[in-house]
């Protein structure tokens, strides 16, 4: 009898051209987040002595980002289906730049938001993800989701730790202008590093666009798929109302020092998320691979909710546990959606897909913050845990993924 054989996918490594294309589009990510994370934890201070601060407008400044983003995902994508890729994403670089000028120039809370609303423009991670599709082979494409998820992550991270140093030498104008300078070295990546695509006969196929976004929202596939990254987003926003005070709270560390608990975090939750990313390169397992994390992220939160009050080491753990669902997911779910998409439809597919992400995290910083003042931070955890519930109930009762056949075509 055959011993059962390991993944192939994950044993056969990518090619050289693969493994360039992928590393630099993770970098044109990175250099756009590393802007854009290093203002979390200083942009409300900035803010709030700005000419005509008040608290709305201080969430207007922090949220109408991804409210932006939500809204242009799916022009942008659908724009790199039917002219150069490559010339949409420096197109929103471009903007995003022009935004962050804008910010840096600002003197009142209004032309913050203005220049927020502009960065939030920029919209391309849609374009960025079709086109990391069109690179990598559909039994890598997995693999390379999760390494672009991966460096976000440590960007992250990074960006935590040096926020405060750079604010104290440039200020968070000088940030601005750091992130414009950021979004220029995106673009030369993007034209030096980045190898060309030959278009496929099916990409230059352009479908009419009510035609493509009718198919996208039709196909049921990919529409479990926008449900789940828009309640993905939501959790992790909504969460991230309450753990960092709480990890205050329970470890006595200041928030510059949480550095001390998220590399651990990390750094355990890649480890974990790896069994997930394996099954789901393997068309036979993705559906169960994606219900897995799916459950594994309710027991995270279960376990948040049971153990609100336990010790520092039950809250570890169970974030621990979060992450490596959602770093799973954040893989899984935008490799889905390439798959799934016919070829002269990535773009917009992944366009709504982003829109959906994108709404998530504004829906999930209303509803949280609601919720948070309403009934504290119990209820905000039992409100992800409902939340998630939901999305596997989703997932259980909706046809299994079908990626054995090219996707030449909106059939669900």
């Amino acid at each position: 009898m055959k011993r059962p054989t390991i993944t192939k996918s994950i044993i056969k490594p990518m090619s050289p051209t693969e493994r360039k294309a992928v590393f630099a589009l993770a970098s044109i990510f990175s250099l756009r987040m590393f802007g854009l994370f290093m203002l979390l934890p200083v942009l409300a201070v900035y803010a709030d002595e700005l000419t005509g601060t008040t608290p709305v407008l201080l969430g207007l400044a922090l949220g109408v980002y991804g409210l932006t983003q939500a809204i242009f995902q799916l022009p942008f994508g659908m724009l790199s289906d039917r002219i150069d890729r490559k010339k949409v994403i420096a197109c929103g670089l471009i903007i995003f730049a022009a935004g962050s000028i804008i910010a840096a120039l600002s003197d009142s809370i209004e032309w913050l938001i203005i220049g927020r609303v502009v960065q939030g423009a920029g919209a391309i991670s849609a374009a960025v993800l079709a086109l990391n599709a069109d690179l990598t082979r559909s039994e890598q494409r997995t693999k390379s989701m999760a390494i672009i998820g991966i460096s976000i992550g440590f960007t992250f991270l990074v960006s935590l730790i040096l926020a405060p140093v750079l604010q104290s030498i440039m200020g968070v104008d000088g940030l601005f202008w750091l992130i414009a300078v950021l979004a220029v070295m995106a673009i030369l990546v993007l034209y030096k590093v980045v190898p060309g695509v030959v278009p496929s006969a099916e990409r230059n196929q352009h479908a009419p666009i009510r035609e493509q976004i009718k198919g996208a929202l039709k196909n049921s596939q990919l529409m479990q798929l926008n449900f789940g990254i828009l309640t993905l987003h939501l959790v992790l926003t909504a969460l991230f109302l309450v753990l960092p005070n709480l990890l205050i709270t329970q470890s006595g560390l200041s928030l510059s020092e949480h550095w001390k608990l998220y590399t651990p975090i990390l750094l355990i939750s890649v480890l974990g998320m790896m069994p997930f990313v394996i099954a789901g390169s393997k068309p036979k397992l993705v559906s169960i691979a994606y219900r897995l994390a799916i459950s594994l992220l309710l027991i995270a939160l279960a376990a948040l909710v049971i153990g609100r009050d336990h010790s520092l080491v039950w809250l570890l753990v169970s974030v621990t546990l979060l992450f490596s669902a959602f770093n799973a997911l954040e893989s899984l779910l935008p490799s889905l959606v390439s798959q799934l998409a016919p070829a002269n439809s990535k773009g917009t597919a992944i366009g709504i897909y982003n829109t959906f992400q994108f709404s998530g995290m504004f829906l999930g910083g209303l509803a949280g913050g609601w919720i948070l003042g309403m009934q504290g931070v119990t209820g905000v955890f039992v409100f992800c845990s409902i939340a998630v519930f939901g999305w596997l109930l989703v997932s259980c009762f909706t046809t299994h993924f079908n990626l054995t056949k090219n996707n030449r075509n909106w059939s669900a």
